[in-house]
């Protein structure tokens, strides 16, 4: 029976086994750190006390500025339970884009895993926040003029996961009880994961991919996680050779840095003796890379198409299935995907590209108090990707490429827009335009050609400065080119074609 709330998936493993491990931490000595779901509950329930003295109530949202840690998930499941919404935000991001998600949010509270992350702390003294009665926490003083949701929504709505738009400002994505839970069992059933698994969780879980497919199809199997707040190859080579790992998902990105690390030291296989399932996710999976994993971990790599607006993947390679090919695999229960002429707005045949069109069980009511965003994506009840592919005869989905100019770089998305609103508001920039150059394995680099203001000479560590304020390390350009002119069109924009490399 699919759970009606997100904390149920965690208090059916609690009433059934609560002395069990759930959670295996980094130890700061020698020996290893574990928590069990009683433990892990202990800490849930304290926080729930500290939402209701501050006067957290149902609609309200509680942003999270965290890196992976328990304080985190407690965070997460005591919102579930009291009807607040939680709100995951990446610690490693700028000053300005924090400010600018709890803005979005209207967050009633937002709370820091101090305890871990050195970038949480830093955004915590900022906000002159005060310790939570749970350790490793601290919170910034309660927002009374922030509106709690109403109605319906209230209800629905489980968490808001933030992702930029094209138009450069962040939206909130309103992921439901109903989708996320959903997608816990499916993406569970997908793996076959069980009570003896143990899936390495160093995705951030203020994103979907950590949220959905390692936290919470974990809580649906009962399966142990072992926990790191980032990814750092040489310790994920530790944790699969001696930690009992048996699940490795990530964006291609990742594997290209592990496979990497291994290669530069001379060996071509990864010892993980436990080790039964990987995935790739998040991003294009690029032929080559897909065999050098499969190479060294002597297992399929699995692959999928999925994203924040539908709570998961909708496609997925079949467990086991060795396909030569980089498909995303067959639609998984409850979604539903059409390819579609962008021009016409009519199916295509079997075989043949258009724009990936979807809806199903995961599919978000909107982007949180954006209609028109909202609306923009929006038609008939099915939701326009911006993802060019194609589905072929055996029903296997390929997901070719975008109409969006979206960047992917280490698995994340960045959006043109969101850096060229910060590279023109830089004094001596005139305009500026941002592009992705593919490199290997799948992930892009990103370019900025800037045109500067007449007679202004380029001060590119100011500008650097700049950019690292408002934008999160994965979003700022790894190249910055001076152009007399940028290639314009007689309307006035910028003809981006032109500065894509031949």
């Amino acid at each position: 029976m699919t759970a009606a709330r997100i904390h149920d998936l965690f208090d059916r493993c609690l009433r059934r086994s609560p002395d069990r491990v759930f959670l295996h931490l980094p130890a700061n000595g020698p020996g290893a750190a574990a928590m069990t779901y009683a433990q892990l509950d202990g800490m849930a329930r304290a926080l729930e006390v500290e939402l209701r003295r501050e006067r957290v109530r149902p609609g309200d949202r509680v942003m999270a500025v965290a890196e992976n840690c328990p304080q985190h998930i407690a965070l997460i499941l005591a919102c579930s339970r009291m009807g607040a919404w939680s709100c995951g935000v990446n610690a490693r991001m700028a000053p300005g884009e924090v400010d600018g998600f709890a803005a979005k949010a209207d967050a009633r509270i937002c709370y820091f895993t101090t305890g871990v992350s050195e970038y949480a702390a830093a955004h915590a003294d900022r906000s002159c926040a005060m310790p939570s009665t749970v350790a490793g926490l601290s919170r910034s003083p309660v927002r009374s003029e922030a509106i709690p949701e109403s109605g319906p929504l209230a209800e629905r709505v489980a968490a808001i996961i933030f992702t930029s738009g094209t138009s450069g400002s962040p939206k909130g994505v309103m992921m439901t009880h109903e989708g996320v839970t959903h997608f816990a069992r499916v993406s569970a059933q997908s793996r076959a994961l069980a009570e003896d698994d143990r899936s390495y969780a160093y995705l951030p879980m203020t994103h979907i991919f950590g949220l959905g497919t390692v936290l919470m199809a974990s809580l649906h199997a009962g399966a142990a996680l072992l926990m790191r707040t980032s990814f750092d190859p040489s310790v994920a080579l530790n944790d699969l050779a001696r930690h009992g790992v048996t699940q490795l998902q990530g964006p291609p990105a990742l594997f290209a840095r592990l496979l990497g690390h291994v290669e530069q030291h001379g060996d071509m296989r990864c010892t993980a003796p436990d080790l039964r399932y990987v995935y790739a996710g998040a991003g294009p999976l690029d032929m080559s890379l897909k065999r050098r994993v499969e190479a060294a971990f002597d297992l399929p790599l699995h692959h999928g198409y999925g994203l924040s607006e539908y709570a998961g993947s909708l496609y997925m390679t079949r467990r086991g299935e060795r396909r030569d090919d980089t498909s995303c695999g067959h639609a998984v229960e409850g979604a539903e995907v059409r390819i579609v002429d962008p021009a016409t707005g009519s199916d295509v045949p079997v075989g043949q590209r258009g724009e990936i069109w979807l809806r199903g069980v995961g599919l978000m009511p909107g982007y949180f108090r954006d209609v028109g965003a909202s609306c923009t994506v929006m038609r008939d009840g099915w939701y326009m990707s911006g993802d060019i592919g194609e589905v072929g005869r055996d029903g296997a989905l390929f997901v070719v490429g975008r109409l969006k100019e979206m960047i992917i770089r280490s698995g994340f998305n960045v959006y043109p827009a969101e850096i060229e609103a910060v590279l023109n508001g830089f004094e001596s920039i005139e305009r500026s335009a941002v592009v992705g150059h593919g490199v290997a394995d799948g992930n892009e680099d990103i370019v900025a050609y800037v045109q500067l203001v007449p007679g202004a000479v380029l001060d590119e560590p100011a500008l650097r400065a700049h950019l690292a304020h408002w934008l999160a390390p994965y979003k700022q350009p790894g190249q910055i080119v001076v152009m007399k002119d940028l290639p314009m069109t007689a309307t006035g924009k910028v003809l981006k074609r032109r500065l894509l490399p031949a």
